[in-house]
């Protein structure tokens, strides 16, 4: 540990940083990651007492980059790795062993502190990989020491996540979670429903890639601007997570010294229950002047919920939203891995118009209507060919 930094304990006692270093967004110099200024980097926030790095097998050049980086330096067993299997490629348990080998060679290393299954999105996918084999190779790598803890990362609602989390004895479970994602993603409920498993909970997206600091409107930006406190938009984002004690460690992209100074400084500063009822209310007004350009008036509460024909109605409306205020490129991201990418579709076409949803809503929305309008919006060419892909995939890859 490093004197200044906060660190909070994971499921067996081991002392996390409470900032953690995204490895995805490297900076790409020629179309490679640029190793020089990436390692720049990572020292500068292991120096200062990161000690937790987040890769996957499928962020194009990031755990090689890594790994060359932390054995240059001598610094492999001063961090902790975390590194994910891609098990939706995975048709077969040789597979496992396949990438997990992989991994390792990349890393260059003959250990991952933290596995997780990758953007895990339901139960069945969990029970397709149990059929394969997966309970018993990871209980084998664990007892081998190759692999130190296993868990899942996750994008969806609160409701699946919450299954998830008693489909297995994770060790720690990784979430989208920010002030604008309170209550759809996983959200406070799933962060406390893990936290009351003695989950350790890694928070992505703290930023939503960025757009709570790049793309806040006008209005947003001059609340915090005249507020008496004088934060910027990033730390005030940073500072809301740590402010909650069930909160473990939260990954930040960073690809500039300045970004690394400026959230170690934070994470350094922050402490739980430091935010005032003031500073809350001005996070809360700032979710409203964002809120200002959306579509439809959702609240994420869930009470439309379940839909007799699996739509997710929260996480529609709230990508459908996100079209609005961060692009549609965002938006439909988030909507394809809600939807599409599941054992089972949860997409707004499913809707039959049965009109249950709307018997529930305490803000009366037009559900039907307005489920129509986001399957225009988001499922047009292609999302159609990428979930025939995905469905493909499913069935013969």
């Amino acid at each position: 540990m490093v004197s200044g930094m906060n660190y909070r304990t994971d499921k067996y006692g081991n002392q996390l940083s409470v900032l953690g270093y995204g490895c995805m967004r490297f900076t790409q110099s020629g179309g490679k990651i640029d190793l020089d200024k990436a390692e720049k980097e990572i020292m500068e926030a292991c120096n200062a007492g990161v000690n937790y790095f987040d890769t996957a097998y499928v962020y194009g050049g990031s755990e090689d980059a890594l790994g060359r980086i932390l054995e240059k330096n001598g610094i492999r067993d001063k961090v902790n790795i975390a590194t994910k299997l891609p098990h939706y490629l995975i048709k077969k348990p040789d597979s496992m062993e396949k990438y997990f080998a992989e991994e390792l060679r990349r890393l260059r290393t003959d250990h991952v502190d933290y596995y997780l299954m990758h953007m895990l999105t339901d139960v069945k996918t969990w029970d397709r990989l149990k059929n394969l084999g997966i309970i018993e190779w990871l209980e084998e790598k664990k007892k081998s020491g190759a692999i130190r803890q296993v868990g899942f990362s996750y994008h969806g609602n609160s409701d699946m996540f919450c299954e998830l989390v008693d489909a297995y004895d994770w060790d720690f479970c990784q979430i989208q979670y920010n002030y604008m994602d309170e209550h759809s993603q996983a959200g406070r409920k799933g962060l406390h429903y893990a936290a009351s498993k003695n989950l350790p909970v890694i928070i992505m997206e703290p930023l939503r890639g960025g757009k709570l600091v790049g793309l806040l409107p006008e209005e947003a930006r001059q609340l915090m601007d005249n507020y008496a406190v004088k934060r910027s938009p990033a730390e005030w984002a940073f500072r809301w997570l740590w402010n909650q004690p069930e909160v473990t460690c939260v990954l930040s992209g960073m690809n500039s010294l300045e970004m690394v100074k400026e959230n170690v400084r934070t994470a350094s500063e922050a402490r739980v229950g430091e935010l005032t009822q003031a500073d809350e209310e001005l996070l809360q007004n700032v979710v409203k002047a964002i809120n200002a350009r959306v579509k439809v008036g959702c609240t994420g509460c869930r009470y439309c919920m379940p839909c007799p024909k699996n739509v997710d109605i929260p996480g529609t409306f709230a990508a459908y939203n996100r079209k609005y205020t961060e692009g549609f490129k965002a938006a439909f991201m988030e909507y394809f891995m809600c939807t599409a990418m599941r054992k089972d579709s949860s997409a707004a076409s499913n809707c039959i118009e049965c009109g249950k949803c709307e018997q529930h809503c305490p803000q009366h929305l037009e559900i039907r209507k307005e489920l129509k309008n986001a399957r225009k919006a988001l499922e047009g060419p292609f999302y159609k060919i990428g979930r025939k892909i995905v469905q493909w995939l499913k069935l013969y890859g």
